[in-house]
């Protein structure tokens, strides 16, 4: 007997782990906080939980300016491709926005974009926006900017 053909047409989807609950409720407080305490509160979830991008994500979201904005969201970035490399992604397929726990990683890439658009690095804009539609050729989603909790750049 043979093993089963695979018909899938298109490139594998890659799905990261989803967070830790702890992690998840840690942010999603930290998201409600009053706005003067909000970045500090999110900043103690990256301490606790730094190589997740998600919570680098929102960091990069609540950042006093552009150039802290895009160091956050260069880590999550970098943090996002560890977790895919893990999660067996080999540098091609999709990474698409519809499974939730991918989002962070989407949006750290997202908001490099627009920060390196930002303090003037056209050619990491243009490489970041073609990455985003090969990961996810539906790409941008209509909920981008609303994390539960909160708003992100």
């Amino acid at each position: 007997m043979s093993d089963p053909v695979d018909l899938t047409v298109g490139p594998p989807d890659t799905v990261l782990d989803p967070p830790h609950a702890v992690a998840a409720e840690r942010l999603r407080a930290a998201l409600e906080a009053p706005a003067e305490t909000r970045r500090d509160a999110v900043a103690d979830v990256v301490r606790a939980f730094p190589d997740w991008c998600e919570a680098w994500a929102a960091l990069g979201g609540l950042a006093r300016d552009d150039i802290e904005a895009y160091a956050c969201y260069r880590v999550g970035y970098h943090r996002g491709l560890d977790a895919l490399r893990r999660a067996g992604w080999r540098g091609s397929g999709y990474v698409r926005w519809a499974h939730l726990s991918n989002r962070g990683f989407l949006r750290s890439l997202d908001g490099l974009r627009s920060m390196a658009a930002a303090i003037g690095e056209p050619a990491e804009e243009q490489r970041c926006d073609l990455f985003l539609h090969q990961l996810d050729p539906a790409w941008p989603p209509e909920d981008l900017g609303t994390p539960a909790g909160g708003t992100l750049r």
